[in-house]
């Protein structure tokens, strides 16, 4: 099994990264690495320093957002999503904690590196950051749409 192979593979089926190509994708995996996580593993802690951009390899996991004093699940993710999107570019605390709720596999990307890979491979973090810029346009309208409809119900 060829660990560098397999990671490739990994990032080449996360959306965020459909405009690499396999030049593209190589070049990220020097940056990016894997962390397993147990049921209940932290990701992040809501309100801690994000320093770091993760990917969900495999497995799932639940955020959650504390509101007096309690723990309420506000949405599960999956393969394929991300997370931490804009603690990358702003570097602001969490807003959420973010922990397995199945064993799972994650891919980190600190920002350090990525300000690294920023630096030494210009084209492939432009195509990434089209990707967190697509990736967050569309959660500003899901989050639009949401809120016009909550809105217009409570009218």
């Amino acid at each position: 099994m060829n660990i560098n192979k397999d990671l490739e593979y990994l990032i080449s089926e996360i959306p965020i990264f459909n405009e690499l190509d396999a030049q593209d994708t190589q070049i990220l995996s020097q940056y990016l690495f894997p962390k397993d996580l147990a049921i209940g593993g932290l990701v992040c802690k809501e309100g801690q320093h994000g320093s770091f951009l993760s990917f969900v390899a495999s497995g799932e996991l639940e955020i959650v957002k504390t509101l007096d004093n309690q723990e309420v699940k506000i949405s599960t993710i999956s393969e394929g999503d991300s997370l931490g999107e804009m603690a990358l570019i702003d570097g602001l605390t969490r807003s959420a904690t973010v922990r397995a709720c199945r064993p799972s596999t994650i891919l980190i990307l600190r920002r350090d590196d990525f300000n690294t890979l920023l630096t030494e491979h210009p084209a492939v973090g432009i195509k990434i950051l089209k990707g967190i810029a697509r990736l967050l346009s569309l959660n500003l309208r899901k989050a639009s749409t949401q809120l016009t409809t909550y809105m217009t119900m409570t009218q």
